[in-house]
């Protein structure tokens, strides 16, 4: 399934590295940036995460609010975040639904893993709407955060 630019983002609700409930729904009135990485403590996400960690100023200045999702599971999330000092919540998508749903998943990854969220980049607006998508079948490329952030100036 692959949902489309301007339609209503898909409603979700992840553990985070902390352990907590976090929604789709808590940012009602911000922008999200939506990311979800093949996994933790791998060299290609690990530079995409802290590409973001230290441009996060930016994404805050926009209204926007950073969300990265791995099938990872919550202790390893916290572990990485811990690691990489990222400050932004990463979120559990262990029962691959949400990536499934955001048309973000290998079918089949690297060394026989299966169901591996694709390394992708959406834009959600204040109302929940989907204004950007980028979704890579190259999980060696990192997504345009130049489009991302030029989709976040026009929702100003």
């Amino acid at each position: 399934m692959s949902i489309q630019i301007g339609q209503a983002a898909p409603a979700f609700t992840l553990t985070s590295d902390e352990k907590k409930p976090i929604s789709l729904s808590d940012y009602k009135g911000k922008n999200v940036v939506l990311l979800f990485f093949p996994l933790a403590f791998t060299g290609v996400c690990t530079e995409e995460l802290c590409s973001m960690r230290d441009d996060i100023g930016t994404y805050e200045g926009l209204n926007a609010q950073v969300l990265a999702v791995s099938v990872d599971s919550p202790f390893s999330l916290e572990k990485f975040k811990a690691e990489q000092g990222f400050n932004f919540p990463l979120l559990s998508d262990f029962n691959r639904e949400v990536s499934a749903a955001y048309g973000s998943i290998y079918e089949d990854f690297v060394l026989g893993m299966k169901g591996v969220s694709k390394r992708s980049a959406f834009v959600i607006d204040g109302e929940g709407v989907l204004r950007h998508a980028e979704v890579l079948d190259n999980a060696g490329e990192i997504p345009n955060f130049e489009a991302v952030k030029e989709t976040l100036n026009g929702l100003k």
